[in-house]
């Protein structure tokens, strides 16, 4: 027989709404096309199914009968295909990414908001981290996703650089280096400086640049991670080389980037994501609003 699902619920939504009209409006389509779905299933029926007699068209005992006999039909795709929706996680399922802390409020924030609500029974955890933990979450699938620097770590991974930012200093307002509104780096030395982990991406950005002296990579104050680095230099305990998304991380008034002359150094995001494993619908569509929103200009 050639039936079909749009037969099917053209049938029931002029029982349901009372009216060609309204069903073609709730369907979305035209009422001329609508009658036409409804000749065509009474055609292959063989009877008719509303009586167009009345004003507006009665539905027959036949009719009846047979919206009885397919209610539980539509019912049930209904089911499926709200089972597959959540199945493929884009209703109730789970979005875990990863992201370093300057990645967050810039760049993912803003996407996430407009994501989630097209998802609204999607649930989201954001895991802050360093690159090579990051990209080993994502390589061994306790993270869909993540966007940070560069990763050593890449076998199983895809890195694709989404966006950049310079490295400058970072000084607190009041700091005599920020009153000059630009700097050299013959004006800095190791002893001003607050260091970081070896491990970060920051780092393993400054050890591979051939202009930076080597002091630098090793000063006596050093701290684990960016945020507490900024809270040194926000206390007046020192200054340090940081790609600008990092040093306006909090959008702090009371820390500033001051550029620095000659030093023609960027940091590059990425997005990393598993390379032998298929992606999850939700991690799926949330890197697809992720490129849509950022000047993708490299892969690995």
């Amino acid at each position: 027989m050639n039936l079909n699902l749009r037969h099917l619920r053209a049938l029931h939504a002029v029982a349901e709404e009372g009216s060609f009209s309204a069903a073609a409006e709730r369907l979305n389509v035209v009422p001329s096309a609508l009658s036409e779905l409804i000749r065509q299933l009474e055609a292959t029926i063989g009877a008719p199914l509303f009586d167009r007699r009345t004003r507006p068209p009665a539905i027959t005992p036949l009719g009846e009968s047979f919206l009885r006999d397919t209610e539980p039909l539509l019912d049930g795709m209904d089911r499926a295909v709200s089972r597959l929706r959540q199945s493929a996680g884009l209703e109730d399922g789970t979005l875990l990414l990863g992201a370093s802390p300057s990645s967050i409020s810039e760049l993912l924030v803003p996407i996430l908001q407009d994501f989630l609500v097209n998802h609204p029974g999607l649930r989201c955890t954001i895991h802050d981290d360093i690159a090579e933990t990051l990209a080993r979450m994502v390589s061994d699938g306790r993270l869909d996703l993540a966007v940070a620097g560069r990763a050593q770590y890449s076998s199983d991974l895809r890195q694709q650089a989404i966006m950049r930012d310079p490295v400058g200093l970072a000084c607190a307002v009041n700091h005599p280096l920020a009153l000059k509104g630009s700097v050299l780096l013959r004006d800095l030395n190791a002893d001003m400086l607050v260091g970081l982990d070896a491990n970060t991406g920051t780092q393993h950005l400054l050890t591979s640049c051939a202009d930076i002296p080597r002091a630098f990579l090793s000063p006596r104050l050093q701290a684990h991670s960016t945020i507490a680095q900024l809270c040194m230099i926000r206390a007046g305990l020192g200054v340090a080389l940081l790609p600008r998304n990092a040093i306006m991380l909090f959008r702090d008034p009371q820390i500033c980037f001051v550029p620095v002359q000659g030093l023609d150094l960027w940091r590059s995001l990425y997005l990393l994501e598993p390379a032998r494993r298929p992606l999850t619908e939700a991690a799926r569509a949330f890197a697809t609003a992720l490129k849509a929103r950022v000047p993708v200009f490299s892969e690995d």
